[in-house]
């Protein structure tokens, strides 16, 4: 019987073990894309304790301790902060074979050293003693980042976000990266009138322009695109339900636009689609132009419960995987349009819904050209799926429909400092795929040399030329 954790977790053969820690064990990390506050990096924020670190806005861990009967006051509400460590310490033994699992302890032994298995007899001594190491030097925001070598980071930015704290960043003498990524989603939100209101009254205010019509609209989007990109932004991501690809002309832009902002008059579920059609088009434009790479994440229906999203808000642990029976034929022309008019920026497309895997991966495929190799990128196991079992079959569908070697590789996606063991659990099960094969004679081993340099590339490599870091 293996030991759980130990140094060669999860690489089952020997070739997987030598991939490993010879190639991408200590290779840095780029983190593309994550939710982290800049704030927090700004002014090198020092946790009040583990439960501030590692419990406050983590929904896969509120999920969890849902699931295990935890009051929500011990998650969301008012209990003392010991409280909530213990509630969530009470559920980890119950969440064996839960991805959970794995990376509550991997961040146990990677961040603080601890070796010990987190339960209720154990809570109270590894509260502690995390709680004493967080007061150390190293264990800041910014030191937490060092600690795991990481040398990019790619927050997640709203247009009419100030950047405030990445330019307090850059004008420190902070060493590692840290950009903003342009996350436009609440200039396409039109379904809420009051609210899409109060958003263009917002962007007028950071944009310093008058915003009466659809024009002037998209005046404010492109100056804030300039904005973003002369604070060094090179991402843009798209959160959306899928790829709004209706046809619309500006004459109707402006006209939709007017009934929602001027007349204040709730729009047709068609009017809605036009108007995201046409919002999410000008954006990829803007992205193309700057030479910006563009993510795009889709398949998640959200605030499922409506009673707990009245109570406690949005982006608490009430969402899940959608489906989509358009989805080809969308994702087709909103790609295929851009390809015609020779506007198609390079483009991460993450899915939600594993059964919409092989159409991804084959639809990214209609679209690669040269020169640049893996221009269209199926991205990774994204939210539901960044666990054992969406990695593979993500990297194995990539596999059998494209170019693994060119694959960009693991992000953290997360608003947690110590989410970076993620980077370190897809570089075991990348090498354990390609280890496998080579024990099993599926890959020649006459090839290893050239197999460990594409892990390498897989881990970090290909990053940092794609996106120019």
């Amino acid at each position: 019987m293996k030991p759980f954790l130990d140094k060669d977790f999860l690489l089952q053969t020997p070739t997987a073990q030598s991939l490993y820690h010879n190639h991408v064990r200590d290779l840095p990390i780029i983190d593309y894309h994550c939710h982290l506050d800049p704030r927090l990096i700004a002014e090198d924020y020092r946790f009040k304790n583990i439960t501030d670190l590692w419990l406050s806005g983590d929904h896969y861990k509120w999920r969890l301790m849902r699931a295990n009967g935890v009051d929500e006051s011990f998650i969301t509400g008012n209990a003392s902060d010991w409280e909530k460590f213990l509630k969530f310490a009470e559920t980890i033994p119950y969440s064996m074979r839960n991805p959970m699992y794995h990376w509550t302890h991997l961040e146990l032994q990677r961040v603080f050293g601890i070796e010990k298995l987190l339960s209720p007899d154990t809570a109270a001594e590894i509260y502690e003693e995390c709680n004493s190491m967080l007061q150390q030097d190293g264990f800041s925001a910014r030191g937490l980042m060092q600690k795991f070598k990481v040398e990019v980071v790619c927050t997640t930015d709203d247009p009419c976000d100030s950047l405030i704290y990445h330019k307090q960043i850059k004008e420190s003498d902070f060493n590692i990266q840290v950009l903003p990524t342009w996350r436009p989603d609440k200039s396409l939100a039109v379904e809420n009138t009051s609210n899409f209101a109060s958003y263009i009254q917002k962007l007028e205010k950071v944009a310093d322009i008058s915003i009466m019509n659809f024009q002037d609209y998209l005046q404010a989007i492109t100056k804030r695109h300039d904005y973003f990109n002369s604070m060094g932004c090179k991402l843009s991501d798209h959160g959306i339900e899928t790829f709004y690809s209706d046809d619309c002309t500006v004459e109707e832009a402006t006209s939709i636009f007017k009934k929602v902002y001027i007349d204040k008059l709730d729009l047709t579920e068609k009017e809605i689609s036009k108007f995201k059609s046409r919002m999410l088009y000008e954006n990829t434009v803007l992205n193309f132009e700057k030479g910006w790479v563009q993510q795009f994440h889709f398949g998640a229906i959200r605030n499922n419960n409506t009673k707990m999203f009245d109570t406690i808000g949005p982006d608490t642990g009430y969402d899940s995987i959608n489906d989509n029976s358009s989805l080809a034929a969308s994702m087709s022309r909103f790609f295929d349009r851009l390809q015609r008019e020779n506007k198609l920026a390079k483009s991460i497309v993450y899915n939600l819904n594993p059964r919409e895997n092989y159409l991804v991966a084959t639809m990214v495929a209609n679209f690669q050209e040269g020169p640049q190799a893996g221009k269209m990128q199926f991205g990774s196991g994204w939210w539901f799926l960044d666990q054992k079992d969406g990695m593979e079959d993500q990297m194995n569908i990539l596999s059998t429909q494209g170019l693994l070697s060119r694959f960009v590789g693991m992000l953290t996606d997360s608003r947690s400092f110590i989410s970076y063991p993620r980077h370190e659990y897809f570089r075991r099960i990348l090498c354990n795929l390609i280890g496998n094969d080579l024990e099993e004679g599926l890959l020649p081993s006459s090839e290893l040399d050239f197999l460990g340099k594409m892990v390498e590339n897989i881990s970090y490599y290909n990053a940092k030329e794609y996106f120019k870091f």
